[in-house]
């Protein structure tokens, strides 16, 4: 494939038009009034959108991030707006030791992980499966996949009884996507490790949940898909177009909020725009 549109790992300032993921419009609750969560690829897009409507709804949040470090103190002061406690780190997910670190310094600074959002991701499409490389390969299951085992098992010494988990799959998960074969195997997985950590949790009555968005206008597809890509990005779609982060978003705070939420595990919400899928 040809160039991406931006340099990876893609900040908000560099898109060709800016992104709905600060809820302006959200009016929160106190559904999660007294919690504190932490959300991996929190500086932009669908994690910036959670994390601020977490925090609308009463949550201290700490946020993991890569390297685009102007986003996430936009984040970081999105948050704090709220009135709510923040906490920003950059972090190589790659890196198990990485992601550890990152849980008890979270955990540190808002005395508790009682929701965790493993929202954080790789993609890079290729023509064919003969274009994925060997490093490109298990960069994107370090990623996609290892971080969030590693994240999660740390973090359930820091959970009270009664957390929530939240992961991100994607629409690409369900159904797969000729260009994204090594992303889409992961999306894959993450269903599948949901679906098993909702039953391995259960005796603690952690919830462990799953949204599988459809085509969203974030960062991430500027930086991963060339100009002619990026310009009909989620024109498949029945409705038409890409949802913004904005849309997503509240399908984390239905799984976060125990309120909304307590009959529910080893589900999955998918906001893809339309699209009915069979089974």
């Amino acid at each position: 494939m040809d160039e991406p549109m931006i340099d990876y790992p893609g900040r908000t300032r560099e898109m060709p038009s800016t992104p709905r993921d600060e809820m302006r419009d959200y009016v929160g609750r106190d559904l999660l009034a007294g919690q504190t969560a932490l959300v991996t690829g929190g500086d932009s897009g669908i994690g910036r959108a959670v994390a601020i409507a977490l925090a609308k709804e009463g949550a201290d949040v700490a946020i993991g991030y890569l390297c685009e470090h102007d986003d996430a103190r936009r984040t970081a002061e999105l948050i704090e707006a709220e009135g709510r406690k923040s906490f920003h780190k950059a972090v190589d997910l790659t890196d198990a030791s990485a992601c550890r670190g990152l849980v008890a310094d979270a955990a540190n600074e808002l005395g508790s992980i009682s929701i965790l959002v493993n929202n954080a991701a790789y993609q890079m499409p290729v023509e064919k499966l003969e274009d994925i490389s060997d490093e490109q390969w298990r960069h994107t299951f370090a990623v996609n996949l290892d971080a969030i085992f590693y994240i999660t098992k740390a973090a359930l010494a820091h959970m009270p009884d009664g957390g929530a988990i939240i992961n991100t799959s994607s629409i690409n998960g369900l159904r797969g996507n000729k260009h994204l074969i090594d992303y889409a195997a992961t999306k894959g997985g993450i269903l599948a490790l949901t679906y098993s950590l909702a039953q391995s949790l259960m005796e603690r009555r952690i919830r462990v949940n799953c949204v599988a968005p459809g085509p969203v206008w974030t960062p991430l597809i500027p930086a991963t898909f060339p100009e002619e890509a990026v310009e009909d990005f989620g024109e498949q779609a029945p409705y038409d177009r890409a949802a913004q982060p904005d849309e997503i978003a509240p399908s984390f705070v239905f799984f976060a909020a125990s309120k909304l939420s307590s009959y529910y595990s080893g589900e999955v919400l998918a906001p893809i725009g339309g699209e009915t899928l069979p089974g």
